[in-house]
């Protein structure tokens, strides 16, 4: 009936920034790999038993002792399967990704919160961000930062931020208005508003988007293993390119008890400010 160049759009403005912007990208690429290898340099520079007793003590402290022992365990296997310095990229990478995207996600959430207008316009672009296939946003993030960790943070935290967005905008509109009254009967202005009265009471909310944007970050993990990220994504990419079926299953034994252990320790944090 009639030819949409969608695609075609697309491709230009992508190589229209590639060219035009390419100072920034740079700039963007800079920072985030300081700060990347940074991560990765303090998680790597103590031995891997100091940093399991870290750890442990930790998931122990914050989600009790079957979260503690399960810590202890898991990274003891994860040590034995030399897949530590994999596990501790991952992990940076993670860290570097989950930063940005809640330094972005969280204001944003709160502007969506205070303004009808800016909710009607974040609205369909998360909602574009969460369904649209993780795999292309893999394009334009080597086109703009090449191969690499960089491109596989950028990547992340775009999949990832949505939850930040949302469940931060949906605590501050469910705090109580009783509340609200009450601080304004005490002459609350609307910074103290914010930052004594709605950000605490929508803190277990905001916590349990903190924990979909570090669960959603980790599902990427295999994905950005493709563009050069590395970390344990890449044993369980090399599994699969060679039918490799031990190397691809420790890689994925390993991704499942980092999870574990950041879900159960992220989710605890809400819960104990609930």
């Amino acid at each position: 009936m009639f030819d949409l160049p969608v695609g075609d759009a697309f491709e230009f403005a992508i190589n229209w920034l590639t060219d035009n912007l390419s100072g920034f990208f740079d700039l963007v690429t800079l920072v985030v790999d300081s700060f990347l290898v940074g991560i990765e340099n303090l998680l790597l520079f103590p031995h891997p038993i100091i940093m399991i007793v870290l750890f442990s003590a930790l998931a122990w402290y914050v989600s009790g002792k079957g979260v503690g022992i399960f810590t202890v365990l898991g990274l003891l296997v994860i040590e034995g399967m030399d897949m530590w310095d994999g596990t501790m990229e991952t992990l940076a990478l993670i860290i570097t990704a989950v930063v940005i995207a809640l330094l972005i996600g969280i204001p944003l959430g709160i502007w969506a919160s205070k303004s009808k207008t800016v909710e009607k316009v974040v609205r369909p672009i998360l909602d574009f961000m969460q369904t649209m296939p993780a795999f292309v946003y893999l394009i334009p993030a080597v086109l703009f930062f090449g191969l690499g960790q960089v491109p596989g943070v950028i990547a992340t935290l775009i999949f990832a931020m949505p939850p930040a967005v949302r469940l931060t905008n949906l605590g501050i509109r469910q705090v109580p208005e009783e509340i609200r009254e009450a601080a304004l009967a005490f002459g609350s202005d609307s910074k103290q508003m914010l930052l004594k009265v709605e950000l605490p009471v929508a803190l277990p909310t905001i916590l349990a988007g903190v924990n979909q944007t570090i669960m959603l970050a980790l599902s990427m993990v295999v994905i950005a293993a493709l563009i050069g990220a590395g970390g344990l994504g890449q044993p369980v990419v090399t599994g699969l390119q060679q039918l490799d079926i031990g190397l691809g299953f420790e890689g994925g034994l390993a991704i499942v008890i980092l999870a574990v252990f950041l879900d159960r320790v992220t989710q605890s944090l809400g819960a104990s400010t609930g």
